[in-house]
């Protein structure tokens, strides 16, 4: 049995945040039904190159982007901006135990799917939002993405190269707001669900953007406000342990002229520091009290890291892993996704799963990094379901669930309905 087997969720979101929560609900188990526009779908499908190829290398409407965040669901067309629409929403809403929705605040309920309406349908109901800034404050009617969400909640102001070694303001280069949203969501919606099975009641739960980015700072928040100083870039450096950054190292003597080489070391704390200092042939560094205790490393970072820069260079990436990884200091390549793929340990963790979608058999995506032991997640072998097409469940779920007719479909297509 699914760890979610019974739970259905309807899914009103698109793009990112709200896809991202519901594709990991399902796949614990739940059944998610994807609402989305007729003839358009979710925006993501067409957010691309990349798109699947069909069989003579012509791009299809499946862009990899909406791949991406869409496995295990079932896919159903709606025009929610037609009342018969609003009315078929409301309708499914009353068979599920979680809505999901991530339009502009007022939108829901000027379409008579905010969460007061279908309360009243389904008390049960647990109710989700998911917006830039939240269902309340100064910036509540807002647009929020992901990009200006990084910048407003501090997380551009950490990430970069140091503004004396010419850098600038960086974003991350997958939407991590919009992503540890998706995961937040999920567990809020996992904590209301629980709620409802003791008391039966559903309950709404307000998600934003920005309260998630300025959550997910952790320790950088945690330094401003016990020492009210402002963290600056630091590059690839850590604000608080040291040495904990990218260094550069020798190239391979067969690599071409000009080629540049770099791993992470990553000492996490004193001993770790005594144990590099060996592998280095630097014992004296572990033992000279400027070094000896983290704190006094991170004081005397600029005395430190040029000694340990003349070090690293010495020796090639392939030497020090070996060396460092045999001494259990902590340490890693930088793998390009080519390299990050072919890799041993992600191979052997079945980090990717082959799908037999309906364009494209064998279609590999990234697979969940949830293991259970007694309740695994949802795969190709264990009834899992590849990301479906626009509207591919349509009639499946509308006879199934509500039991309409083969007329009544036919109306609804007629009518543009679905």
């Amino acid at each position: 049995m699914d760890s979610l087997q019974g739970i259905r969720i309807l899914d009103l979101s698109r793009v990112l945040a709200g896809p991202w929560c519901t594709q990991t609900l399902a796949d614990l188990g739940a059944d998610v039904i994807k609402i989305e526009r007729p003839g358009s779908g979710d925006d993501t499908r067409g957010w691309g190159p990349p798109f699947i190829q069909d069989a003579a290398g012509h791009d299809t409407a499946e862009a990899a982007y909406y791949l991406a965040a869409n496995r295990n669901k079932r896919s159903v067309t709606c025009d929610i901006a037609q009342a018969a629409g609003q009315a078929l929403v409301r309708e499914l809403a009353r068979h599920c135990d979680v809505f999901i929705e991530n339009f502009k605040v007022g939108d829901m309920a000027r379409y008579g799917l905010d969460h007061a309406t279908l309360k009243a349908v389904n008390p049960k109901l647990v109710y989700c939002s998911i917006t830039g800034f939240g269902q309340t404050g100064p910036y509540r009617e807002r647009a929020g993405y992901d990009y200006a969400v990084q910048g407003m909640g501090g997380l551009m102001s950490v990430t970069g190269e140091r503004d004396d070694l010419g850098g600038g303001p960086q974003k991350v280069g997958v939407a991590v707001a919009d992503l540890f949203t998706g995961m937040y969501a999920a567990v809020a919606i996992l904590a209301a669900l629980r709620h409802a099975e003791r008391t039966g009641a559903g309950q709404q739960v307000d998600m934003a953007l920005l309260d998630t980015q300025v959550a997910m700072l952790a320790n950088l928040s945690a330094n401003y406000l016990v020492s009210g100083q402002v963290p600056a870039r630091a590059g690839n450096a850590h604000q608080n342990i040291v040495p904990y950054q990218v260094f550069e190292v020798k190239a391979p003597d067969d690599a071409p002229s000009g080629t540049r080489d770099h791993l992470i070391l990553a000492v996490g704390n004193d001993h770790q520091f005594v144990k590099f200092c060996s592998v280095a042939g630097r014992p004296d560094l572990g033992l000279d009290p400027l070094y000896a205790k983290n704190q006094d490393r991170v004081r005397n970072r600029a005395r430190l890291v040029p000694l340990l820069e003349a070090i690293l260079k010495t020796r090639t990436k392939a030497d020090w892993l070996a060396a460092l990884e045999a001494a259990q200091v902590p340490c890693g390549a930088i793998n390009n996704l080519g390299e990050v793929f072919a890799d041993p340990q992600v191979r052997q963790r079945g980090m990717v799963n082959d799908w037999q979608h309906p364009l494209k058999s064998e279609l590999r995506l990234v697979a969940s990094p949830l293991k259970l032991s007694a309740t695994p997640v949802r795969t190709p072998d264990r009834g899992g379901r590849p990301p479906p097409l626009l509207g591919q469940h349509t009639e499946e779920v509308l006879r199934d669930l509500l039991g309409y007719s083969d007329a009544r479909l036919a109306q609804l297509r007629s009518d543009k309905v679905i």
